[in-house]
């Protein structure tokens, strides 16, 4: 594996979403295409421009051009991410509609399997994994989508998230994987100087499905199995944070019957947000609980059967224990204060 092809990758997505970020959030204002604040759900002191995305997307794109030669899986790969941007730029214009947001995803993920970007595993019928990829990838897509939430969030934890697939990439001796994870980390570090609380960017749609389907396939293809099947559920342990909050605002919905294509302040990030952290405090602490997740997915490639399930059984206790006490946090009015910005007062969790 060539450190210099690596490290080179990894420089010029970074120098480059630097350069383009701003760039970016001037045409943003230019064509107004900016995060209003509507007293419900966005409370941040001024509007904030969208395409942050965008420039993580060309960044990303222009790096591996340069560096990398782009054969079959490649190309699928920056095909179905060139549709998520599309899909992601007309809904940050605000036209465009869930099912057909929906439909895109599909469009994207048909083209990941028709490159041969699938999940394979010999015991499973052709049908069934691809069924199975079909799920993963629109889950992925959806949960960093719906993570980002807060300023530095989605983009801070789909950081964390490249560090340890890149970890694998690199156990592997998969080149293709780690230098396209290079690429997306570097253009992510150079979003996030300027995404951070107080964001003057944000990523839009047009990022976040970009980055979920770019983290979802590079995760779907790595190898975990050497040691044990049970390492074959590393990727849900390394993008943990996004499907843990999918799952519980999901729960949430639906205990409150509320649609769950519904935007409201359900999300883990805002109850804490709520409860008593401020923004910074409660990205890190995301952060912190995406490396140890990570650490421990990467870990489970390593162990014995036994204690890879273990290892499961007690991570899945402590989301449920999570998820309890996140619940009985009141987001009544005006808690909706939590989302983006805004300092509310700090509140305890209800006892049941």
């Amino acid at each position: 594996m060539s450190i210099f092809v690596l490290a080179l990758t990894f420089v010029l997505s970074l120098l480059l979403s630097l350069y383009g970020v701003p760039m970016a959030r001037q045409a943003a204002l230019a064509f107004n295409v900016v995060d209003r604040p509507d007293g419900r759900l966005k409370f941040q002191a001024e509007p904030v421009p969208y395409f942050g995305g965008l420039a993580v997307y060309l960044a990303f794109l222009i790096s591996l051009a340069l560096t990398f030669e782009f054969r079959q899986e490649v190309l699928g790969l920056v095909l179905a991410g060139t549709l998520m941007v599309m899909v992601g730029l007309i809904d940050d214009f605000g036209v465009l509609k869930p099912w057909p947001k929906l439909v895109g995803q599909l469009i994207a993920v048909f083209v990941l399997i028709r490159s041969g970007i699938r999940i394979e595993i010999a015991a499973l019928p052709d049908w069934l994994a691809i069924a199975l990829t079909v799920f993963w990838m629109i889950g992925v897509i959806n949960a960093v989508n719906i993570i980002d939430v807060m300023d530095g969030l989605a983009g801070g934890v789909s950081l964390v998230a490249c560090f340890w697939l890149f970890v694998v990439a690199v156990i592997n001796q998969d080149m293709m994987i780690a230098v396209m994870l290079a690429a997306l980390a570097g253009s992510l570090i150079g979003f996030l100087r300027f995404n951070f609380h107080p964001a003057r960017i944000y990523l839009g749609d047009s990022g976040s499905l970009f980055i979920g389907l770019m983290l979802g396939a590079l995760a779907m293809i790595g190898k975990y199995t050497a040691v044990n099947p049970v390492a074959l559920l590393a990727p849900v342990f390394v993008l943990g944070v996004p499907i843990f909050d999918t799952l519980f605002v999901m729960y949430i919905r639906k205990l409150r019957r509320l649609p769950v294509f519904l935007g409201s302040p359900d999300h883990f990030a805002l109850r804490l947000r709520r409860w008593a952290l401020p923004v910074p405090q409660v990205a890190a602490l995301s952060y912190a609980v995406s490396f140890a997740l990570g650490a421990v997915g990467v870990g489970m490639m390593f162990a014995q059967t036994d204690l890879a399930l273990g290892l499961v059984a007690g991570t899945i206790l402590m989301g449920i224990v999570a998820a309890i006490w996140l619940k009985r946090i009141d987001m009544s009015e005006p808690a909706a204060e939590a989302c983006r910005g805004e300092s509310p007062p700090a509140v305890t969790p209800k006892l049941p």
